[in-house]
């Protein structure tokens, strides 16, 4: 039986995380941020190195615990959001499948369809059976982003899906991550925002501990923060 929440009478599901906020060493990183994210859309959280991108991430996913951290689905409290089955999964920078298994493995545990998984990519059905340390970091990045996009989760967080991962293969991941709001929605963080921004329907920036929700041109937004070359 599905525990997904459920949903507004249109079909939409929101995911929303306020009343952030969290120092380090006396520095303010993040102050009462809001952020909404909802199916069929992909927003961007785009921000400078140390900015809190990550932490934020973090927090809503539920593996960072901050005091008075708020985190709703669908109107509803999900603290911490991970205890939500069916709800979101998470891509963190740091390596996430278990050293011991294959590929193969890990997406049987995941209940993901590998042929569907990978049908965009077929050069990568030859490396299923190999486990994380015998495969390249981009190859690895790839894996795991294509294993969490076609997971059965209403939201996807991704904290730079593209690093490493081949030129080659960025295009075709694009329109993979496209293909997959149609049926949840994702908030991603990466720096390589020419390949980032096409994708979003909203983009976030973080800027010195706030968030801010750019407008219709983000570029320029971006270039006047100083994010841009002019």
């Amino acid at each position: 039986m599905s525990m997904r929440p459920d949903s507004y009478p249109d079909g939409i599901q929101v995911l929303e995380a306020d009343g952030i906020q969290l120092a380090f060493d006396g520095r303010k990183i993040l102050t009462d941020v809001y952020l909404r994210v909802q199916t069929g859309q992909i927003a961007g959280l785009l921000g400078r190195n140390g900015s809190g991108k990550s932490t934020l991430l973090q927090t809503i996913f539920g593996a960072r615990v901050v005091p008075d951290a708020s985190v709703r689905v669908n109107g509803r409290r999900a603290v911490p959001a991970f205890q939500t089955a069916g709800l979101l999964n998470y891509l963190p920078q740091a390596q996430l499948l278990p050293a011991q298994l294959s590929l193969r493995q890990a997406a049987r545990l995941l209940r993901v369809d590998l042929d569907e998984a990978t049908a965009a990519f077929p050069e990568l059905r030859l490396q299923l059976n190999s486990r994380p340390e015998e495969l390249s970091g981009g190859t690895l990045r790839l894996m795991q982003v294509l294993l969490l996009l076609h997971a059965n989760t209403v939201f996807s967080l991704f904290d730079e899906p593209f690093t490493g991962v081949m030129p080659v293969h960025i295009e075709t991941l694009a329109a993979g991550l496209l293909r997959a709001k149609q049926r949840k929605g994702l908030l991603i963080t990466d720096h390589r925002y020419a390949e980032v921004l096409p994708l979003c329907d909203v983009v976030y920036l973080l800027h010195q501990g706030r968030l801010l929700k750019l407008g219709a041109d983000p570029r320029a937004e971006l270039r006047d923060y100083g994010y841009l070359a002019t």
